[in-house]
């Protein structure tokens, strides 16, 4: 009865976010409803409010390091924007073509989300984009396809996206392997939806960007932000790597210096000039009820996780299915509804290591698929969530127009690696 409810609950909040324009309620208001109800009704049924609680915080906890990663990266690619930092990009991009620089954005933002990660590149990208594309529409088939490069590219290296950090660190997969096993299976599931959306593109040209009229000092000051803040974007994975913190603690030092080193810049600028390039302007400028989005979808996956239903439903598709990689294709589709990160928990806790042992198919395949299958749906991924955010992309445009596109890409991954299996 209990989990009926709380399915119940979570499946009317997800049809309010789908509908969003249409009822003309942000988004972010059903997702906290839906996340706060979740967790009344578990705790209200629960022998034990303590325990309840101590779980919520537990939560908390975990999506509190999300959030505040999100707002730290957020922040500092504001910065590099109000610098015009991005232009200094964009003037480099020497082609008119706009399914030539489709596919460049496509790969850049693959082979970037494996270095960085995919929330960040997805947010990096995206703000490249706004600057090179003037319509609307093209802004939001790009972002779009950096949402499914994003997560492709994500899914093969340790460090692109959650779920194989966790396994990583779990001890199901070795980096080495997972990057040779995962790389060819990505690329197909970023590389087929690039080029059906590059071929609508086919014969149109941007329109020419004018050329910025900034003073000697403005491109100096942009150029010293760019370097800096890209430069501390890529320092999080390392930070993470050496002191083993949670990504979200670099991500504040990374802001800390960025603040520190804006402030020095604009010292001797008046006032009112210089207010406008400070972190707190930056801050005022970043998405918060995207950010409030996610706390509430996320707090509502949780409250479904603590109450067993994830677990619940990992059991069922593992008796139902009874086949490895027919689980895993159900887990990667079940994760662009629900978070990748508790399905994947779920499975490890669910899939011992004497079973399935380091660098087994079955946790390779899970990886692939989890990373990509989260593009189908807009909020099936942080990547998602933040370019949603960034570009006021509709929830029901994203599935009618990108959906098919990133489930091609998923099968397309799927078949190259069955394929790599029995070769």
């Amino acid at each position: 009865m209990v989990t009926a409810l709380l399915i119940f609950v979570f499946v009317a909040g997800y049809i309010a976010i789908a509908f969003e324009h249409p009822l003309k309620i942000n988004k972010a208001a059903p997702a906290l409803i839906t996340g706060v109800v979740c967790w009344t009704i578990y705790i209200l049924q629960s022998d034990s409010a303590h325990t309840v609680s101590e779980s919520l915080l537990l939560h908390l906890g975990e999506i509190s390091s999300i959030l505040f990663f999100l707002l730290g990266a957020m922040t500092i690619v504001e910065l590099i924007d109000s610098h015009n930092g991005f232009d200094i990009i964009t003037q480099k991009i020497n082609t008119s073509s706009k399914s030539t620089l489709l596919l460049i954005i496509a790969v850049l933002a693959f082979f970037l989300s494996a270095l960085l990660d995919n929330l960040t590149t997805a947010i990096v990208m995206t703000s490249l984009c706004s600057k090179l594309l003037h319509k609307k529409e093209d802004r939001l088939w790009f972002a779009g396809m950096i949402v499914i490069a994003a997560n492709a590219g994500g899914a093969w290296s340790p460090l692109g996206d959650v779920t194989t950090t966790m396994l990583w660190i779990g001890g199901q997969i070795t980096a080495l392997n997972i990057m040779k096993q995962l790389i060819l299976p990505s690329l197909a599931a970023c590389l087929l939806p690039a080029l059906i959306i590059a071929y609508r593109f086919r014969g149109l040209k941007i329109q020419t960007k004018p050329v910025l009229d900034n003073s000697p000092k403005e491109k100096r000051d942009g150029k010293i932000i760019l370097i800096a803040g890209i430069g501390f974007l890529l320092f999080v994975p390392v930070f993470k790597t050496l002191t083993h913190l949670p990504p979200f603690m670099g991500m504040l030092i990374s802001l800390g210096f960025m603040w520190i080193i804006t402030t020095l810049i604009h010292k001797s600028k008046e006032a009112e000039i210089a207010e406008k390039y400070t972190v707190a302007r930056a801050l005022q400028k970043v998405d918060t009820p995207s950010i409030l989005f996610f706390l509430g979808i996320l707090l509502a996956v949780a409250a479904l996780q603590s109450y067993g239903v994830l677990k619940e439903m990992a059991g069922f598709l593992s008796s139902t299915l009874k086949n490895d990689y027919l689980i895993g294709t159900a887990l990667g589709l079940l994760s662009a509804i629900v978070d990748n990160v508790p399905l994947v928990a779920a499975s490890q806790g669910m899939y011992d290591l004497s079973v399935y042992p380091t660098d087994h198919p079955f946790w390779e395949f899970l990886a692939l698929t989890t990373g990509t299958g989260g593009s189908v749906i807009i909020i099936g991924s942080a990547a998602g969530v933040a370019v949603m955010g960034i570009e006021q992309i509709d929830f029901m445009w994203y599935l009618k127009k990108i959906g098919w596109l990133a489930l091609v890409g998923f099968a397309a991954g799927i078949s190259i690696f069955l394929l790599q299996t029995l070769f």
